[in-house]
């Protein structure tokens, strides 16, 4: 928004300087950028007065002027046409330096000497174009400064707004701010409407089929108008603030719009088919052209501004091409409405057409500026353009306006600002910027009124931001915060689910994490059956696709889909887990959360490399990994099943894996339709546990034995077994019958083959013998070792090789 001090002055009294008022506007929130100083340094630019006017002897297009300065006579070469002999011009004597740095010399021009140069507004910086020298009105003494005598000197300011601040784009509404800042009076334009014509109600009418959209539309009618150039006064104010001059009518729009924060729009009455306004959206794939001279496609969420044919205006945008302001137009509809800020910022949005009408009813008008502002364009088209208003005014106003009421608590005020404010003080801030306020309560409490220009107003810290900023920024003192530090211990699951992300990482995994959404489809993927309880998902009440329309059951499809789009980014070798909760339903509305460590394998066994293992991971591969995390957690004693049920792990080549008869998770390679599902071109291994379960058999703290100081003996065992007889039997065969003095047991070797008989298989193990208290003999552990085989021999019928 850009205003002069000259102009803010006609509103309000206050006797600052530039620089102030700049450091007091940007103190109160309103961000001044720039301040441009008019005519200032250009006293050197003086009125002159025209003695003759002669053709230049050696060039057709100039002209040899001789002015009077009011001290002396000087000749001045010109190049433009417009001027004669009697006029008063503006004068750049030597030595002036003009906007753009140009500075002014004594010269000589094709052969004559030029004391100086005649000046047009566009070289003074008054204006972007100018068809010739600057032509100033009589009455002016010579040799005074331009920019003092024509009363030009002023101040331009450019004060950056945040979208919340509508009101302030225009300059009664920063004047209103001057006024709160400098404890002064804020004066309205008076306005005087005389009307003489008939009645507006027999010559006009305006309809409003979207009260939604237009709460309000308001239209006067002034016959008989006269459409010509603007008087130089308010040519001069709008260039000011860079807007260019049009004609008289529509440049008093445009004041109106920038002194009062009020768009308005002229039609040509007579070019207004039935004479006559509706208020409606627009018909889908209709065209219509702008005043730009562009053709836009409208759809059927536009709002127009219709006569009784079609639209002649975008609502709150443009108006069109069918009902501009002509030179021959006599007869003028005035416009003045507001449009909800949602729907002139969708189709200015969509269009591509951004004015200076829409940037403000982007952000909101004043509702109750429309009567006001319709008024004083009235008259002044009366004063500047002529002709005679109709008696009356349209005002479609079918819900009108009602204020806002917020209660403000002056003690909250003075908690949250932390400086001493009295009620009455309080109340005064919210005065001076248009709030009204009743008395306070017994418990400080004032109700406030918001207006119609405030409505970023909703909230009581809305009031009391105001309150701080019009009381002063600088009043608040710098206070440290005031709060308590709590130490934060995590519990023991958090421990714990943290102890297991840390060996899955060790072991050479990456984290990976899903939506906890998934979608019922993924129950069919990977296969679980009819009947099987994980189909029971929770269903999300507002879901974004279907895709994700129920809760997860399970981590595995959500994991093997993540493995499908690594693969097709070709990337091969992969280790991934996921350590998160599942939602399982449960009775009513007491669902369960219990955590599932889900991991997957596929690929290569190590990375490329040189002497690198290159052959693809296996169960083996998985299931070392699955023993590592239960070594770390402490359970020693779980029980690998080969007879695993899960319908996407392969039934052959997977097993449960059980903890003093619970049931801790699975383990396998996934069954190869479930790979064929997911469009897997290599073998997947896969493992889940129960992280309850698991916890609930770990083995709390950690435990420790002392190492023996004396040195140990093996004893390599091979026996025949039948095959169906699991390699973890035998084990725990070996370990039921080892003494207290065996260290460890491993089993080291399995073979079928040539020398095995049919439907037997071979396994080798090896024993760890070392005593504390002493060296062991051969002969003791012989024995022992016997011992082992023998019971090996009863209990499973195996035959020593």
């Amino acid at each position: 928004m850009i205003v002069t001090t000259n102009w803010l002055r006609e509103f309000v009294d206050f006797d600052g300087d530039a620089a102030d008022l700049a450091h007091r506007l940007t103190m109160a929130g309103l961000e001044v950028e720039s301040v441009d100083h008019i005519g200032q340094d250009l006293d050197s630019v003086i009125v002159a007065r025209l003695i003759t006017v002669d053709r230049h002897p050696d060039a057709d297009r100039l002209t040899v002027c001789r002015v009077d300065t009011g001290s002396e006579e000087l000749q001045i070469v010109c190049g433009a046409t417009n001027h004669r002999a009697g006029d008063l011009v503006a004068l750049a004597q030597v030595g002036s330096v003009l906007p753009g740095n140009f500075k002014i010399k004594k010269s000589k021009i094709r052969g004559q000497v030029s004391m100086g140069m005649l000046c047009s507004e566009k070289e003074l910086g008054l204006s972007e174009e100018a068809s010739g020298i600057m032509i100033l009105p009589e009455g002016l003494e010579p040799g005074r400064p331009v920019f003092e005598a024509l009363g030009l000197k002023d101040t331009r300011l450019e004060i950056g707004l945040t979208p919340n601040r509508p009101d302030c784009l225009s300059v009664i509404g920063v004047a209103r701010e001057v006024a709160a800042l400098y404890g002064r009076k804020l004066k309205f334009p008076s306005v005087s409407v005389v009307e003489q014509g008939p009645d507006i109600g027999g010559e006009t009418s305006v309809t409003i089929e979207e009260p939604e959209h237009c709460p309000r539309y308001m239209a006067r009618l002034i016959r008989g108008a006269k459409i010509g150039p603007s008087p130089q006064w308010l040519v001069r104010r709008l260039e000011s603030v860079g807007l260019r001059s049009v004609n008289n009518v529509v440049d008093i729009t445009n004041l109106v719009m920038l002194e009062l924060g009020q768009p308005m729009h002229a039609f040509d009455f007579n070019l207004l088919r039935g004479g006559r306004i509706v208020v409606r959206r627009a018909e889908e794939g209709s065209r219509f052209t702008t005043l730009d001279g562009q053709e836009r496609l409208l759809k059927g969420t536009d709002l127009v501004i219709c006569d009784g044919e079609g639209p002649v205006a975008l609502a709150g945008i443009m108006g069109g091409e069918n009902s501009e302001i002509r030179e021959e137009t006599t007869d003028i509809l005035l416009e003045s409405a507001y449009f909800r800020p949602t729907t002139v910022r969708r189709t200015s949005k969509r269009l591509g057409i951004h004015t200076e009408s829409s940037h403000r009813f982007e952000r909101g008008t004043d509702i109750e500026m429309v009567p006001v502002a319709l008024d004083r364009a009235a008259a002044l088209v009366v004063e500047l353009a002529g002709g005679i208003v109709c008696r009356g005014s349209i005002d479609a106003y079918p819900r009108p306006f009602v204020p806002a009421r917020i209660d403000l608590s002056s003690e909250r005020c003075r908690d949250v600002l932390g400086i001493d404010l009295d009620t009455e003080a309080i109340r005064g801030h919210l005065e001076s910027i248009g709030v009204a306020t009743g008395p306070a309560a017994a418990d400080g409490v004032i109700a406030c009124t918001v207006p119609s220009f405030r409505p970023d107003l909703e909230r009581e810290i809305d009031l009391v931001e105001e309150v701080a900023r019009l009381a002063g920024y600088d009043r608040i003192p710098v206070t440290m915060p005031e709060t308590r530090i709590l130490a934060s211990r995590p519990n023991p699951l958090q421990n714990f689910v943290r102890g297991l992300r840390d060996q899955m990482v060790a072991s050479g995994f990456s984290e990976v994490i899903n939506y906890s959404f998934i979608s019922p489809a993924a129950f069919d993927q990977v296969g679980l059956a009819a009947d099987d309880s994980r189909r029971d998902a929770i269903a999300i009440l507002n879901p974004l696709t279907e895709e994700q329309s129920v809760m997860r059951t399970t981590l595995v499809p959500s994991l093997l889909q993540t493995v499908t789009g690594n693969l097709a980014y070709r990337s091969l070798d992969l280790r991934l887990f996921e350590l998160r909760p599942v939602f399982l339903r449960g009775e009513g509305e007491e669902h369960a959360e219990p955590c599932r460590l889900t991991a997957v394998m596929t690929g290569r066994r190590s990375p490329l490399g040189w002497a690198s293992d290159q052959n693809a991971v296996d169960f083996y591969d998985l299931k070392g990994v699955v023993e590592r995390v239960l070594s770390a957690a402490g359970v020693e004693n779980a029980v690998w099943l080969a007879d695993g049920e899960e319908p996407y792990l392969h039934p052959g080549k997977s097993a449960r894996i059980v903890v003093d008869g619970e049931l801790l998770g699975t383990a396998g390679e996934v069954h190869p339709v479930v790979q064929e599902k997911y469009g897997l071109e290599q073998v997947v291994y896969l493992f889940e546990l129960d992280v309850e379960v698991l916890r609930k058999h770990a083995r709390e703290g950690v435990s420790f034995r002392e190492l023996s100081r004396f040195p140990d003996l093996f004893r390599d065992t091979a026996i025949l077994v039948d095959e169906e007889i699991s390699a973890s039997r035998v084990l725990e065969v070996v370990k039921t019958a080892i003494p207290r003095f065996a260290e460890d047991i491993v089993l080291f070797d399995l073979y079928c083959g040539k020398g095995v008989p049919e439907g037997k298989k071979s396994l080798a193990f090896r024993v760890r013998y070392r005593s504390k208290e002493g060296t062991l003999t051969d002969e003791e552990i012989n024995r022992v070792h016997d011992k082992i085989v023998r019971r090996l021999e009863k209990d499973l019928g195996a035959q020593i090789r």
